[in-house]
């Protein structure tokens, strides 16, 4: 049976006589609001990984909003009025981001930037995360950038229909104090239209495309089982394309069943918590 993620020797630092396998990345992507987040923490949970401490965790979640761009002064004061287009593909720090993802790829320590959505800047602190056996890399635009997409070894499409997504977010954004008019302002003008340019085509890259997110518990038992037989050591099927030479394509949509639980034994890994964001 292969060898786990990277373990960590008794000093506190990694064993340089051990192994490190890839980990396995999973890409996560869908519209605002659709319930990304949602459904990569409750594949957290039933993989028994949730209550673990951060630290020990071999299954993370990454979200690529923690790699907007830094902005200028105009670009700030344009974003605290809501004039600012978070959705559009330039609005991210590409290369921070591809870089980033191939070090966690190769097993390596990185530092992850941490992002201020109320002040709309990156902070000087950045988070650390550890090697793990699983990723999850959450965010509306994580298959538009092909040197991005093609580094996931699957990818999750979160389907959810549009009036819940506009209701969940003006929900969400008066929560934070935000202006009702502003928010549907900035709805229909950046993130309605950004949705149906950018995102909303690349869910043909996905090969598994969940309905109602993390209400429809078919397709996350099944993404949770999949994960299961990764962890227990089905490296073989890591690659893409591996079983029968060519990419694989799960692009139908699951139906919904009963909610069943898969508990995974706790492991050592770390986790970077996902943040309240726009997205």
């Amino acid at each position: 049976r292969p060898p786990r993620s990277l373990a960590m020797a008794s000093a506190g630092g990694p064993d340089p006589d051990r192994p490190r396998p890839r980990p396995f990345l999973i890409g996560v992507s869908g519209g605002t609001a659709s319930g990304k987040s949602t459904v990569c923490e409750k594949i957290m949970e039933l993989l028994g990984q949730k209550e673990v401490d951060q630290r020990q965790r071999k299954v993370l979640i990454l979200s690529q909003d923690s790699f907007y761009k830094v902005l200028t002064a105009e670009q700030q004061a344009k974003a605290l009025k809501g004039q600012y287009n978070f959705d559009h593909p330039d609005a991210f720090d590409n290369d921070l981001m591809h870089t980033t993802l191939k070090n966690i790829v190769e097993g390596k320590t990185v530092e992850v930037p941490t992002y201020d959505f109320v002040t709309h800047s990156r902070q000087a602190e950045t988070t650390v995360v550890y090697p793990a056996d699983v990723v999850l890399f959450e965010g509306i635009l994580v298959f538009y950038n092909q040197d991005i997409r093609d580094m996931f070894h699957l990818r999750l499409f979160v389907d959810t229909d549009s009036d819940v997504r506009l209701s969940r977010r003006v929900l969400r954004d008066m929560k934070r104090g935000r202006d009702l008019e502003q928010i549907l302002t900035q709805y229909t003008t950046f993130v309605k239209p950004a949705f149906e340019e950018f995102c909303l085509p690349t869910k043909k890259y996905a090969d598994v495309i969940i309905p109602r997110g993390v209400d429809n518990m078919v397709a996350i038992n099944l993404i949770v089982q999949h994960i299961q037989d990764i962890l227990n050591g089905d490296i073989c099927k890591w690659q893409r394309g591996a079983m029968n030479g060519h990419g694989r394509t799960y692009k139908r949509p699951f139906p919904e069943q009963t909610e069943s639980s898969s508990v995974l034994t706790a492991g050592k890994r770390s986790h970077l918590e996902s943040s309240s964001r726009p997205h």
